[in-house]
């Protein structure tokens, strides 16, 4: 008879099991509460354009916060990153950008920092703060330019140490705050990452002296290998066969497009490979996606259709995920290579990540998936100087659009989607914070596609400029709006307009202007893809 090593998550029944997933969830919630309420910025405080996550020692995610997917998915990255390039000891925090070395883009800056506990040899567990900072300097205001290559888009950085033995080192710390357009909010920012960190090392501890360490590393364990065999048997409920689709971003801000994303997703009994052969190669410009962003947007919607099935997240983000094969080709759209500009593929191109896979996968359950959203974050970065104060302002923001209907209910209106779980900064904030005004703020009524479930509607928000600044949108669904499922009707596109002396002219959907006091940047996001044929 053969005697096998029991399965780690058999080592804790399952109320226990649950109570640790509850208990490190709680952790990795409480750091995004403490790193919003103590940043400066209003892209964080307000819009929670952040995320904090718990690691086991060797990098695995063992708990994430309800934040942001498209960090989600890529901080384990991150966090394995930064391991690999310095020894960590307690006390030391090590900080990263660089999207070729387990960063997304240039402007999410990654904290991770080691819990040490009892004195031990190497830390039970790392903690991990991501925020995505308004400016990180680069061609312009926001870091989000039209860039053709990555040394445009604002200082890179590689895995270092920013804090030894809990001392800030100075050097770096200045280095850093020296390239960007706005230090004072720099500096705020980083210190409420590093508090975020203060107190998931200090919850962790607590949990550890409480439980002891060796229960907490069976606990990572058992909620890896949990996390595991869920996956498995969600693939397992999906129909074995081959599933193809494809889709196309309208253009590359160069005059480049449209740029093909394609997708094959092939499944066989409790496995799955997603192979992304076919995609374009990446372009001149920004919208290229590294390895990570790919990754996060496949693991975002296998977390939403193992919900949809299961009736419950996920523990641990769906953990290693071992049961599944991503497949990219160095050097396309989905797997950038350096020095390509990648400031939007987080942001936009790992939307339409997210269409191709869940497109895909509706062949195979047509009953659970919905239609497409928005498929655009409407990036739109401002900065100048503030005739207030006289100092330079940096402000980025995120416009929602329009939800995809689903098969038991009509899509949401005016709300982020898929990668990305922010909110709109208040028009109070945003007119307290940088020398603008809201002049109109509505839901595009419409906008959503028809079906037996309409898809939601976007939004219509208009900035008038109070100050001479450069200004830069980075948006899709342009040229064709978010398509429906099950027969319904597409969304309607999205448009950008600039109103200059009374005259109002169209945008294109990736473009750089310089605005004059009284401009006014019209942006209109896509409705969401209705579900259903109206007349079946």
């Amino acid at each position: 008879m053969q005697i096998t090593e029991p399965d780690a998550s058999s080592l804790l029944d399952p109320i226990r099991l649950e109570v640790y997933r509850s208990l490190l969830l709680a952790i990795a919630e409480e750091m995004g509460a403490a790193l919003r309420r103590s940043a400066y910025s209003p892209n964080i405080k307000e819009r929670r354009d952040y995320s904090c996550a718990i690691c086991d020692p060797q990098a695995n995610p063992v708990a994430l916060g309800d934040h942001m997917p498209v960090h989600l998915g890529a901080i384990p990255q991150s966090v394995e990153a930064a391991i690999t390039a310095q020894s960590l000891g307690d006390g030391d925090v090590v900080v990263l950008n660089d999207p070729f070395h387990g960063g997304t883009h240039l402007p999410d800056l990654t904290a991770v920092r080691g819990v040490w506990i009892e004195r031990s040899d190497e830390p039970v567990a790392y903690v991990a703060s991501r925020a995505h900072h308004a400016d990180v300097g680069g061609l312009a205001p926001g870091s989000m330019p039209l860039s053709r290559e990555i040394f445009q888009e604002g200082l890179r950085i590689p895995p270092v140490l920013l804090v030894r033995r809990g001392e800030i080192q100075r050097d770096i710390w200045h280095l850093l705050l020296t390239n960007v357009r706005t230090p004072e909010e720099r500096e705020g920012d980083l210190h409420a990452q590093l508090a975020a960190l203060d107190v998931g090392v200090r919850r962790l501890t607590e949990l550890a002296q409480r439980r002891g360490a060796d229960a907490l590393r069976t606990a990572f364990s058992a909620l890896s290998s949990y996390a595991d065999r869920l996956v498995r048997a969600v693939i397992e409920r999906i129909r074995d066969g081959e599933y193809r689709a494809e889709d196309y971003m309208d253009d590359d801000g160069t005059g480049c497009g449209p740029i093909r994303i394609a997708v094959a997703v092939r499944v066989r009994g409790q496995e799955m490979r997603v192979d992304f052969t076919g995609s374009a190669p990446q372009c001149a410009g920004n919208i290229n996606a590294v390895a990570a962003i790919t990754e996060s947007a496949v693991r975002y919607v296998l977390r939403c259709i193992a919900e949809a099935i299961l009736g419950a997240s996920l523990p641990a983000g769906g953990g290693a995920m071992p049961a599944v094969t991503i497949a990219t080709q160095p050097g396309t759209i989905v797997n950038a290579r350096p020095p390509a500009a990648v400031a939007a593929g987080n942001v936009e191109t790992s939307q339409r990540i997210v269409d191709v896979v869940f497109r895909a996968l509706g062949q195979a359950m047509p009953d659970l998936v919905p239609a497409c959203s928005s498929g655009t974050m409407n990036n739109f970065t401002v900065g100048g100087l503030d005739p207030r104060t006289g100092d330079p302002f940096a402000y980025y923001e995120t416009v929602a659009g329009g939800m995809g209907a689903g098969p038991q209910r009509a899509g949401l209106s005016g709300v982020h989607t898929h990668m990305t779980n922010s909110l709109n900064t208040p028009v109070e904030a945003l007119e307290h914070e940088i020398p603008v005004r809201v002049r109109h703020y509505s839901l595009r009524r419409g906008s959503g596609g028809a079906g037996i479930h309409h898809g939601g509607d976007g939004l219509r928000r208009d900035l008038e400029l109070l100050a001479r600044a450069r200004v830069c949108i980075l948006s899709d669904r342009r040229l064709h709006g978010p398509c429906g499922a099950a027969g319904g009707t597409f969304g309607a596109p999205g448009e950008n307009w600039l109103r200059q002396a009374g005259t109002w002219r169209q945008l294109a959907g990736k473009v750089t202007i310089e605005a004059e006091p009284g401009d006014v940047v019209s942006i209109r996001t896509p409705g969401g893809g209705g579900w259903g044929s109206a007349e079946s």
